[in-house]
């Protein structure tokens, strides 16, 4: 899920439902209400891609992800790159392009007018220590000098005040429980005396009227042990912030900041009994259910 800021709202597009089955279908929603779109052509069913709005061409980008029945094994992995205008799904071809993947962290970096993809998994459970990012034409790949650790499954924003991309944790066979920057093209981590513990499949979001990344949820065993927990990071440490009413444990939920009412919005995720369908909003103090 991404937000549209020149069109005020946010772009849902596939993952995974009840029995396995992947989904091919966009949705928005005005603030109150979700929407289903139907445009004549759209990408193929799949779980795990990556999403972002580019603030500086408007347009939504998806990237790859996994096509095929969950635990099957005869799942494909895509390296394809759409873009949504609001209307239609327009598929790109680059002269080059990153491997086929799922679960990479994705951003859009508002300073450098590019999307940011770091990490995912391949079909034989690899993960990348790749930074790319995409202009609207072409993919670049820049070197790991200094960079994360290769992993998947890690949730990244992009913090509008401070001009970084901001990385927490993911999945690599264990959970680091790091924070770390991209500012330009340098990454750097950054150490924190309170953090939230390791974790994968966590959403987070750059909430702009508080200057804070907000991240729920997630998982540090297994995909059937999800985690709960509200967390903030400002800039230099994490905070753990504990409303009264919160949305129940999940992984793989998708997490937006709405601009236009200055609140954080939530979808879905899976929990343990099965995937689950509510919306909630964090406005800085309480979670609300809609």
């Amino acid at each position: 899920m991404a937000y549209d800021w020149a069109r005020g709202v946010m772009v849902l597009f596939g993952g995974s439902a009840a029995g396995g089955s992947f989904l091919a279908d966009t949705w928005e929603r005005d603030g109150t209400t979700w929407t289903q779109r139907t445009p004549a052509i759209s990408p193929p069913a799949r779980n795990g891609a990556a999403l972002a709005y580019d603030s500086a061409r408007g347009v939504t980008v998806l990237f790859g992800g996994q096509d095929g029945g969950l635990g099957t094994g005869d799942a494909s992995f895509l390296a394809d790159t759409w873009e949504w205008d609001g209307t239609n799904w327009t598929q790109r071809m680059p002269a080059v392009s990153p491997g086929a993947r799922y679960f990479a962290a994705v951003a859009f970096d508002a300073t450098r007018h590019a999307v940011v993809m770091f990490g995912g998994s391949d079909r034989g459970h690899t993960e990348f220590k790749e930074t790319w990012e995409w202009d609207g034409t072409n993919w670049t790949k820049y070197p790991p000098i200094t960079s994360p650790s290769a992993r998947a499954d890690a949730p990244m924003a992009y913090d509008s005040v401070r001009g970084v991309s901001v990385l927490f944790s993911g999945n690599r066979g264990e959970f680091p429980a790091d924070t770390w920057e991209r500012r330009g093209t340098q990454w750097s981590e950054r150490s924190a005396t309170v953090s939230p513990p390791g974790r994968g499949g966590s959403a987070m979001a750059f909430d702009s009227a508080r200057a804070v990344m907000v991240l729920f949820g997630g998982h540090n065993t297994t995909v059937m042990n999800p985690l709960a927990g509200t967390w903030e990071w400002d800039g230099t440490t994490w905070n753990e912030r504990t409303p009264s009413t919160a949305p129940q444990d999940r992984i793989g939920a998708v997490m937006a900041y709405d601009a236009a009412r200055v609140v954080t919005v939530l979808f879905g995720g899976h929990a343990a009994t099965g995937p689950l369908g509510d919306t909630w909003e964090w406005d800085g103090t309480n979670w609300t259910q809609y």
